[in-house]
């Protein structure tokens, strides 16, 4: 990685002008298959526990759309309105306008897995005992939910009405999910799984408004060079191509944490090895507890040479 040069041509620690490199933890990059496998699925609510995340996904859905200034209405049909005329009506989203729900979204995304794995740690440091393969995932989670931060940041920087928004709910977000995973890890889960259902859509949407052509800017703009290094993206990429990875990424953390909300505390994560592919991932909503068992049988067969793993 190089560091920029001040003019004397002294090396002096600055913003990375180059990112290529194996420089992230594991993360999936996917086939054009894959990215088109996603579907906007949702988990009916079984438990109370379920209802109640799933309620306050919708409370925080709600609040997120007032401030982010985001209402999804069908465009009529037969309308021959202009595109500034579906913007005014609210119809469409302008790129700005994206970004700044975008940036919002992905702010925060980045908290939940990062407490569940600081969580996880200290439990394992406390008991003196193995993790079952939790960190990890939830590591991995928490960093690809920042590096779509990253990658947005090089469309917009945020003034500072935005950033201390985010700093605020960053902080109150932080704390009570930090309360919470302590007292019910399950809930804290599902809660995501939740979340991540809502991403997929919001995610939906935007490459549907810019297949629709209501995202000029966006239509023929270049990848930034971050996410084509992260997602291993061809050189001629463009934004639609970045929307489509992030949309993948959002469709693994709705199944992962799904799972995981299946399992009890001391279970072995079945993605600690490997992870199914999106042609599963994209249209199942989760692994109950027996299929996340058997997952890890395949998992350990499939490292053994004994056997292929089944089709899950």
């Amino acid at each position: 990685m190089l560091l920029a040069t001040a003019r004397t041509g002294t090396l002096v620690v600055g913003r990375p002008q180059r990112v290529n490199g194996d420089w992230v933890l594991f993360h999936p990059v996917y086939t054009p298959d894959e990215l088109k496998a996603v579907k906007v699925l949702h988990r009916p609510t079984g438990t109370f526990s379920d209802k109640f995340a799933y309620a306050l996904v919708r409370l925080c859905r709600w609040g997120f759309d007032i401030v982010s200034g985001y209402r999804h209405k069908s465009i009529p049909p037969g309308s021959n309105m202009s595109l500034e005329q579906l913007r005014q009506g609210k119809y469409v989203l302008s790129e700005k306008q994206w970004l700044t729900r975008i940036v919002i979204l992905e702010s925060i995304a980045g908290v939940p897995g990062m407490v569940g794995a600081t969580l996880r740690h200290l439990m394992s440091l406390r008991l003196m005992r193995r993790d079952s393969g939790w960190i990890h995932t939830l590591l991995e989670e928490a960093e690809n939910e920042r590096m779509h931060l990253m990658t947005f940041l090089t469309l917009r920087n945020p003034g500072l009405p935005l950033r201390a928004l985010v700093l605020a709910a960053q902080g109150v977000f932080y704390n009570i999910f930090f309360l919470s995973y302590i007292f019910s890890p399950k809930t804290c889960h599902r809660f995501v799984g939740y979340l991540e259902e809502e991403a997929v859509i919001t995610y939906t949407r935007a490459i549907e408004q810019l297949e629709q052509g209501h995202l000029p800017i966006w239509e023929n703009m270049d990848a930034p060079a971050i996410a084509k290094d992260y997602w291993r993206l061809s050189e001629n990429a463009t934004i639609k191509d970045v929307l489509y990875a992030v949309r993948s990424d959002e469709t693994t953390h709705r199944f992962v944490n799904h799972s995981l909300g299946n399992l009890k505390r001391n279970d072995v994560n079945p993605f600690a090895i490997r992870e199914p592919d999106m042609h599963v991932k994209g249209k199942t909503i989760e692994f109950v507890r027996k299929e996340a068992t058997k997952y890890v049988y395949d998992s350990e067969k499939l490292i053994q040479g004994n056997s292929p793993p089944s089709a899950t």
